[in-house]
């Protein structure tokens, strides 16, 4: 079976930048935890793989929420009731990823209060860095009102002060010890400004080696982060996964196969990942978009490209998944690119994208019938939007497509 090598800490960054999004405002939370996390595990004398496993779950902590709604709650109290779904989301998105499987556990637990852990059965490492997440969580939400300016280095003694309070009750004693210890000086508040902790973070990943994941791994990482997009509306649930799987049937009807159609799947599970920056209020708009909601929904395509860039960089993923709304006329977006410019396979996600949307419940309209879809399709093609060869592809199998299309 082919292995791709893949630098799984540089991916790991990315995402965690994509999950970033869903704050808007609030950037660079996930990475913030995880810089914390890990410089309390190295001061506990932590093994250098658990420092880096617990940074690596700081990034990813939140992969289980996808609403801004959800998102600004979880940033500006230090407890919030329903904070434990999105926890029992993200576990779940991470048991299904086996690159991520082993951060589950602790991320299932990264909102329960240290006294409750303790009557948990669960080993006490994942106790432990559970809480550690919590920890470094919560001291994100305390100081991110004060980052950008220098009011920080007033104020972190309270912060700390307040953290001790707390000790035994919502976190572990020596969790908060420790903490205090290496948080009572200014050099640790200023580190978590971006620039510097862009830098630290590139200078940790400098000397791990690549990854080597099997086709089924790598699909398995792509799916943990088409799932968290389409979580982000019940109109969408499965969008992204039954567009890859039309994307690839149309690609394997035009004689594509091996490890090409594997990358065709998986530009198809990511081509929405821009969408973790656009409101769930603009997705789940029952009327038409104001010009201001639909510039804010247009740039989710060019945020794809630019987010897969760094990740899949010798390949073509960025491009089949971020051109997915470009036309052969050249009048989509985000780039404008006609039809010399437009790979086979950013057509054949183009129809994918556009057949799924149409065979799934939307807020503004029910389920398309497959007759209604087809000259829906039929009609894009005459106005040279969509290519004409993977539309008659489609359509000499229609019901095939439109079982794979409905969840």
């Amino acid at each position: 079976m082919k292995l791709q090598p893949i630098d799984i800490h540089n991916a790991i960054t990315v995402l965690s930048s994509a999950l970033d999004l869903v704050g808007v405002d609030e950037v660079m939370h996930g990475k913030r935890v995880a810089v914390m996390a890990r410089a309390i595990a190295v001061h506990l004398g932590w093994p250098e793989p658990e420092c880096l496993s617990i940074l690596y779950a700081g990034m990813l902590h939140d992969c289980g929420v996808s609403k801004i709604h959800e998102h600004r709650l979880l940033t500006e109290s230090l407890e919030w009731e329903g904070a434990e779904e999105h926890c029992i989301r993200g576990a779940d998105f991470l048991s299904d990823c086996r690159p991520l499987s082993h951060l589950s556990a602790e991320i299932r637990y990264h909102h329960t209060r240290w006294e409750q852990l303790l009557e948990l059965p669960i080993d006490h490492r994942i106790r432990l860095h559970a809480n550690l997440l919590f920890l470094a969580d919560r001291v994100d939400v305390l100081q991110a009102p004060l980052l950008n300016s220098s009011t920080i280095l007033i104020e972190y003694p309270a912060i700390i002060a307040r953290i001790k309070t707390l000790s035994g009750l919502l976190f572990a004693p020596e969790l908060v010890d420790v903490f205090s210890e290496i948080a009572d000086v200014e050099a640790f508040w200023l580190a978590m400004e971006p620039d510097y902790l862009d830098e630290d973070l590139r200078r940790i990943g400098r000397d791990i080696p690549a990854a080597l994941l099997d086709i089924p791994a790598l699909k398995e990482l792509a799916r943990l982060f088409s799932r968290v997009v389409d979580a982000k509306s019940p109109y969408t649930v499965e969008h992204s996964q039954r567009v890859a799987l039309i994307a690839r049937q149309l690609a394997a009807d035009f004689g594509i196969e091996g490890y090409l159609l594997d990358q065709i799947e998986i530009a198809g599970l990511l081509h929405d990942i821009g969408k973790l920056r656009v409101s769930e209020d603009i997705i789940d708009k029952p009327g038409m978009l104001t010009p201001e909601e639909r510039a804010i929904m247009h740039r989710h395509s060019y945020d794809t490209f630019r987010i897969l860039q760094r990740v899949f960089e010798d390949s073509k993923i960025p491009v089949w998944a971020g051109f997915h709304h470009e036309t052969l006329i050249g009048d989509g977006y985000p780039f404008k690119s006609g039809n010399k410019e437009l790979d086979l396979e950013c057509r054949i996600i183009a129809v994918a994208d556009i057949f799924q949307a149409l065979a799934q419940e939307r807020p503004y309209r029910h389920t398309m019938s497959l007759e209604y879809i087809l000259n829906d399709l039929k009609s894009r093609v005459a106005a040279r939007r969509l290519d004409a060869e993977v539309v008659a592809k489609l359509i000499a199998d229609a019901e095939h497509y439109y079982r794979l299309a409905i969840a």
